[in-house]
């Protein structure tokens, strides 16, 4: 297949798959290998396309993005006394709290990570499992105690941050993990979605960065049509699909997304383990 070809099927992939609880890295995985698009160089194409998924979350959300910003003394909501305050409004301590549990870890076990885990059957486990989890979080969410994002507290912050360490296992979904933990927590599923949406971009934009730093060689500068094709497609895609989500979560549950994860583990399980 044309190169540009994969690039717009792999962009739409993405872009529908980041930041929906679905697993963007269980349908890559599958996608880019129904389309022959594996190796080195797809892993360099697929980071970049991810940095245009970031993209259109730091536009859906860049009014509270330049507010916190300019909140430059909201460092002292880590003394003890500030930890339950919930009049603060969303600051980048809420932020710093939300990634630094998945980005300690994730840094200490990336090389692990890379190696073991990203395969079809854990991506597999991972769906599954994660499906689960989403089931059990809403059948677990009875009172809302954080209707708004902005209510949310550090200690909520933080912990939420914890379950995005689940996201660390591939097929397991970022997006996923952290509203299922929202939920738990009492937040209502769009103050969850939101704050997931936020603590994602500073997570993905260094692990971006990261990936590249290490595979960059591997792309070639006849590549730079192909990710610029792929690039605007997922920024595109990302966008419209988290809109979209966004209001689906206010009249609906997590539910049809697991059962989703469910039938994508089993077509990835014919398609790899089955039919090969």
């Amino acid at each position: 297949m044309n190169d540009y070809m994969i690039a717009v099927i792999l962009g739409i992939v993405e872009g529908f798959t980041e930041y929906l609880p679905v697993s963007s890295t269980g349908h890559m995985i599958l996608v880019g290998d129904w389309l022959g698009f594996d190796g080195p160089r797809a892993s360099v194409f697929e980071v970049f396309i991810q940095l245009g998924a970031i993209l259109s979350v730091l536009i859906i959300y860049k009014e509270k993005f330049i507010r916190m910003l300019y909140q430059y003394r909201c460092w002292n909501l880590f003394r003890r006394e500030n930890w339950f305050r919930t009049d603060t409004g969303l600051t980048l301590a809420h932020v710093a709290a939300g990634i630094v549990p998945v980005m300690g870890i994730g840094y200490l076990a990336h090389h692990a990570i890379k190696t073991y885990l990203f395969s079809a059957g854990t991506v597999i486990i991972g769906l599954i499992i994660g499906g689960l989890f989403m089931l059990a979080a809403e059948k677990a969410h009875m009172k809302v105690r954080c209707k708004d994002v902005e209510k949310m507290t550090i200690v909520q912050a933080f912990l939420v941050g914890a379950f995005q360490m689940l996201a660390l296992w591939p097929g397991f979904s970022r997006s996923g993990s952290t509203i299922a933990g929202g939920l738990f927590l009492g937040m209502s599923r769009k103050a969850a979605a939101d704050f997931s949406f936020i603590i994602a971009v500073p997570v993905m934009i260094v692990a971006c960065f990261y990936d590249l730093l290490k595979s960059l060689s591997y792309l070639s500068g006849n590549d730079l049509v192909m990710i610029a094709i792929g690039f605007v497609t997922a920024f595109i895609v990302a966008y419209v699909s988290v809109l979209w989500f966004l209001k689906f979560l206010n009249k609906s549950t997590l539910a049809s997304f697991a059962y989703y994860r469910f039938v994508v583990a089993l077509v990835s399980f014919l398609h790899f383990f089955v039919l090969n």
